[in-house]
């Protein structure tokens, strides 16, 4: 007999894969076509931007053609996405061979990688949460992804985003 623990771990695991299937469905296609599961190329997605509520304040972030949120994971660098697995259950990536901007500042490109072919902005893999709806924000800061906005900054292709805080003992700290 398996473990509670195990068994509850385990219907959590499936409840979270079934909403991502769903979700990457709807992501970044227009309503008149059907898009491909996760991990494959939707024919053409479509990067536009969108005011939102982040936290409290209005701001313009970047959003699929049907409004549900992008995000992006700092741990990320421009040449590869450390989303797999169970993280990329609940953050499915946007995948297209073919990515369309509508009202963006910056440059949306394709990479090649174990997501498919990933969208990405100013080098930024980009992905959606599988909590999130149209106009609704619910992931910002969870698990180290954020919102993708149009100022988002290039990253360069060798490493991954440093950290804002400063180094230890740099005198950053309270000195204990």
């Amino acid at each position: 007999m398996q473990h509670p623990r195990i068994m509850i771990a385990s219907i959590g695991v499936a409840v979270v894969a079934a909403a991502g299937g769903i979700t990457a469905a709807s992501v970044g296609t227009s309503t008149a076509s059907a898009a491909p599961a996760a991990g494959h190329s939707a024919a053409a997605a479509t990067v536009r931007t969108a005011q939102v509520t982040v936290g409290g304040t209005m701001e313009t972030i970047l959003t699929t053609a049907t409004g549900q949120p992008l995000y992006y994971y700092k741990p990320d660098t421009a040449a590869k996405s450390f989303v797999t697995g169970g993280l990329a259950q609940a953050w499915p990536p946007l995948t297209s061979g073919a990515p369309a901007g509508s009202g963006l500042s910056g440059q949306l490109k394709v990479l090649n990688d174990v997501n498919g072919q990933q969208v990405t902005y100013n080098g930024h893999p980009l992905y959606t949460f599988v909590d999130d709806h149209a106009g609704q924000v619910t992931g910002q800061g969870v698990q180290n992804f954020f919102v993708a906005t149009p100022g988002l900054a290039q990253i360069t292709s060798g490493s991954a985003q440093s950290s804002p805080m400063p180094p230890a003992g740099s005198g950053g700290g309270y000195g204990y």
